[in-house]
């Protein structure tokens, strides 16, 4: 501007010239906006293409998807019965073995005390003779491999059980209360004879009960359903037959001891949520329903006096962890459901399944 100063319009003039430049700016704008202009315009078309693509392509991937989900439901179906003919074959299996395992055992028995004496004199037989115990050790261990597995089982799937007994049990209770409804009606109805009212409603109660206990019963599993207890059975009965039972019973006792202290210990965290309790009660419950089990089943295995002795232990190191852990309880709703969760618990132990703990 300082330019201009000594010249006439020196104003007009620096603005004509501004105009120019912003002209001639203007201009290569616009020539490099030609030239881009149909680069762009073709990027839009065929980006809208690829768009119209996308689409075909998602209307393909669904019907795609739809026809796949509904080839594999035959395919789950026919996988499920696969499964089911393996368990099934599997079991078969393992009982010809354990018959096989049984009948050498009492093959080499008839051997023994029967045949070999009559050969003795022979070197085969002498061979024979010292081989006798090996060949028990290894069907003994294999027995013992059989049941090591068994327990492993039983320690992941305890919360199962014990959830199962739980459901057994509320379901007997509410039967129970219906049922002391109905004989309180019968009651009353020698009393006031024209009390039918009264009655037809409890009726219905009871009714409804054992619809709902028919309904419980073909969704809920047995024990027997949950666990197979053939190895305890067989691996009980190979050491009885070798005259080592002693050893059997003293194994089982000890490992179980030891999965009953770590099924007492609970999370950190059981404080914060009612789950966090009900799977610390299914756990325990599961553990002595086996047990329970097992004691009326087998002669010896398990007493009543090692079932006690377990409890006692069990109950003063659960009074010990719902004291510390219900002391965090802050939430009255909370402090609800637990105590009605320890109300099953109670009442599980004590008529659920044929056990009882006083």
């Amino acid at each position: 501007m300082s330019v201009y100063d000594d010249q006439p319009n020196a104003h007009k003039k620096f603005m004509e010239k501004l105009d120019a430049c912003i002209r001639n700016h203007d201009k290569e704008i616009e020539k490099m906006c030609n030239f881009h202009h149909q680069g762009f315009v073709d990027a839009i078309t065929e980006l809208l293409k690829v768009r119209t693509d996308a689409e075909k392509l998602k209307v393909q991937v669904t019907d795609t998807n739809r026809r796949f989900q509904d080839a594999g439901k035959e395919v789950i179906v026919q996988t499920e019965d696969i499964i089911r003919c393996r368990i099934q074959q599997r079991n078969i299996v393992t009982v010809v073995e354990k018959l096989q395992y049984y009948s050498a055992l009492k093959t080499m028995e008839q051997l023994e005390n029967v045949y070999f004496p009559r050969v003795s004199q022979y070197r085969f037989c002498q061979l024979m003779i010292e081989n006798l115990p090996k060949l028990r050790e290894d069907i003994k261990e294999i027995s013992m491999s059989d049941l090591k597995d068994f327990l492993e089982s039983i320690r992941k799937h305890s919360d199962k059980i014990g959830e199962t007994a739980m459901k057994q049990a509320q379901q007997q209770k509410i039967f129970n209360v219906a049922l002391q409804k109905q004989n309180n009606v019968t009651l009353w109805k020698n009393m006031y004879i024209n009390d039918r009212i009264s009655e037809e409603r409890n009726e219905t109660i009871l009714k409804h009960a054992f619809e709902e206990d028919n309904e419980n019963e073909e969704e809920i599993l047995t024990v027997q359903d949950l666990v197979d207890f053939s190895p305890v059975y067989h691996c009980l009965h190979i050491y009885s037959v070798l005259g080592d039972e002693e050893t059997f019973e003293n194994y089982y006792r000890k490992q179980r001891k030891k999965q009953a202290r770590l099924v007492l210990q609970p999370h950190s965290n059981m404080h914060e949520t009612v789950d966090g309790y009900r799977r610390y009660f299914t756990q325990i419950v599961g553990f002595f329903v086996v047990e329970d089990h097992i004691l009326h089943v087998t002669q010896g295995l398990v007493t009543r006096a090692y079932t006690d002795e377990l409890w006692n232990m069990a109950l003063s190191k659960i009074i010990a962890v719902l004291r510390a852990h219900s002391s965090y309880c802050t939430d009255p709703d909370l402090v609800l459901e637990l105590k009605n969760l320890i109300v099953i618990f109670a009442d599980t132990l004590q008529v659920g399944d044929n056990l009882i703990f006083n």
